[in-house]
């Protein structure tokens, strides 16, 4: 009887330990997934289960499968800071996420803190691999990047306008108007109106006067679609001919739902359209049948769990401290968005930031379209 009792206690032993052993590895996807900019949640959201369910179809992560779990931080950091502990409560290893930057920032330090790697596919505020933290990456490019082009363009194509620069106080919008401002004023153009505005407002009718009253010729504007499309809607309402240029941060065609005819030669930067790399053929396919478009930032995300994957293999091993080294020291990874490696920082070696215009495309509808 003692043999047998001892023998029952080694075998749930063991059980125990082989289920911990080959626990599924948690994966967190945090971002705006109710909201105003519930699109972009979405975004990761899909992009993030393609891929864990193209990768564990294929075996999983070492023979370990992968479980999403969802954090829906509303694009605000507090909440996305509550998100972050949950995620540390749930046992998560990674975190796919967050879409805004003053959201990704203050949750890194709460991943750090608790082992957890962080690849936002979304937030571009420099800050956030700035910091010399161990576990912070990110499958896009950098406001300063970013700002670069921008700026760029206005100083080349726009000689003599006048130009009204216009962010939404946040740390990605200002971040972003900022650095495309500091490109343009460093190659000799002035803006004659630099605005701050409170995003949730619904009436831009007192800025829009004060662009008419100034004859501006093209606004810059950082910040996300929801914003932007109110305003070129009021500009083309008060006669404002203007043509707009904003970022990454409006790059869904909620756009022209918001803004109507309006959003036609809105300017936009972004990185070439990853829908159209030949990596990402079946998985658009994939995305496509099941009736959900993989624009913007979608396959951001599923590249992010691609190269978490391939790391962890690379490493021998998912502690996250050990694919984070290995993110940086093995790459480049062959990705649906092509091959990404990682600096020191965990930022992307191959910025690629180009300009897009908005118009109507062959199905009569607006999107946007790169230049």
């Amino acid at each position: 009887m003692k043999k047998s009792l001892l023998s029952a206690v080694a075998l749930t032993a063991m059980v125990a330990f082989s289920g911990t052993a080959w626990a599924d590895i948690i994966v967190g996807v945090g971002g705006p997934l109710t909201g105003p900019n519930a699109a972009f949640g979405a975004q990761l959201q899909k992009g993030a289960e393609q891929a864990a369910a193209d990768i564990n179809a294929a075996g999983g992560i070492n023979g370990e499968k992968i479980k999403i779990v969802l954090g829906d931080d509303v694009s605000d950091a507090k909440q996305g800071v509550s998100v972050a502990n949950k995620f540390v409560a749930d046992g998560v290893k990674y975190v796919i996420g967050h879409f805004n930057s003053g959201v990704s920032i203050p949750a890194s330090d709460v991943y750090a803190e608790n082992g957890i790697l962080q690849i936002t596919p979304a937030s571009t505020n420099p800050k956030f691999t700035e910091r010399g933290m161990w576990n912070t990456f990110r499958t896009c490019g950098r406001d300063d990047q970013q700002g670069a082009v921008a700026g760029k363009y206005i100083a080349e194509k726009f000689k003599g306008v006048k130009v009204a620069v216009v962010h939404d106080k946040t740390p990605y919008g200002q971040g972003l108007a900022d650095e495309t401002k500091k490109a343009m004023n460093g190659l000799g153009v002035k803006e004659v109106i630099y605005e701050g505005i409170t995003p949730g407002e619904k009436d831009y009718s007192a800025l829009i006067a004060k662009m008419k009253e100034a004859g501006v010729g093209i606004v810059y504007y950082g910040g996300l679609h929801t914003e932007a499309g109110l305003i070129l809607r009021q500009m083309a309402d008060q006669g404002v001919k203007a043509p707009m240029m904003s970022g990454d941060g409006i790059t869904s065609n909620e756009l022209a739902s918001i803004a109507g005819d309006a959003v036609n030669g809105t300017l936009m930067t972004f990185p070439p359209d990853p829908r159209n790399n030949p990596n990402a053929k079946d998985v658009v396919k994939k995305f496509r049948d099941a009736g959900f478009e993989p624009e913007a930032y979608t396959l951001y995300s599923y590249a992010a769990l691609q190269i978490i994957a391939d790391a962890a293999k690379a490493a021998g091993s998912t502690d996250a401290e050990k694919v984070a080294e290995t993110m940086k020291a093995k790459g480049p990874f062959t990705t649906v968005i092509g091959s990404i490696g990682f600096d020191a920082k965990g930022d992307i070696t191959r910025p690629d930031y180009v300009m897009y215009t908005w118009k109507k495309g062959p199905d009569g509808k607006y999107s946007y379209f790169e230049n």
